[in-house]
């Protein structure tokens, strides 16, 4: 029996989406129902109306444009925006179909973590991404060097952001983190 590949990409239990030049070519049910936007709404458009904001999605398409470059694969987990404005946490993981031009074509999977991980809603895109980083377990020095700033830098929006949690320790920020 033949395999239906486009009945894969549609009853998949995760958002799917084809991608040329950071613009959705195609995308599952399962990503609309998430970021809740019709197929006609989001296919055409660039990845752009799923971020915070135009600044996020600059710098970590830049982010990852090496990476997808080194490995071919990506992912990380990071705050999405749906089309009603509300923010949450999601995974992404993607490969790149041509690793010497990572950005020209990828399939991407999107994964809602917003049941097991509240977002914040006054944090900024910078403190977003090094609390993306606390939760993967990586130090100020390796959040420091994933985000190009100093590690210096990095402690302090990990200060911001005790601040925010009203968290005593790291540990207890990393716990306030995950249960929002």
């Amino acid at each position: 029996m033949p395999i239906d590949y486009r009945l894969a990409f549609e009853m998949a239990p995760v958002g799917m989406v084809v991608s040329r030049n950071r613009d959705m070519i195609d995308c599952n049910d399962h990503l609309c129902a998430m970021f809740g936007a019709s197929r006609e709404l989001l296919v055409g458009q660039s990845f752009r109306v799923l971020y915070p904001s135009a600044e996020e999605y600059e710098r970590l398409g830049a982010h990852m444009e090496p990476i997808l470059n080194a490995k071919g694969y990506y992912s990380d987990n990071r705050v999405m925006k749906r089309a009603n404005g509300e923010m949450f946490w999601c995974h992404v993981s993607g490969r790149a179909l041509n690793r010497a031009e990572p950005h020209s074509a990828g399939i991407w999977i999107l994964e809602d973590l917003s049941e097991r991980r509240a977002v914040k809603s006054n944090l900024t895109g910078r403190e977003r991404e090094v609390a993306a980083r606390l939760l993967e377990g990586l130090t100020s020095k390796e959040i420091g060097k994933a985000l190009e700033i100093s590690h210096r830098t990095v402690e302090i929006y990990r200060a911001r952001l005790m601040r925010k949690y009203g968290a005593s320790t790291a540990a207890d920020l990393v716990h306030k983190l995950v249960t929002g």
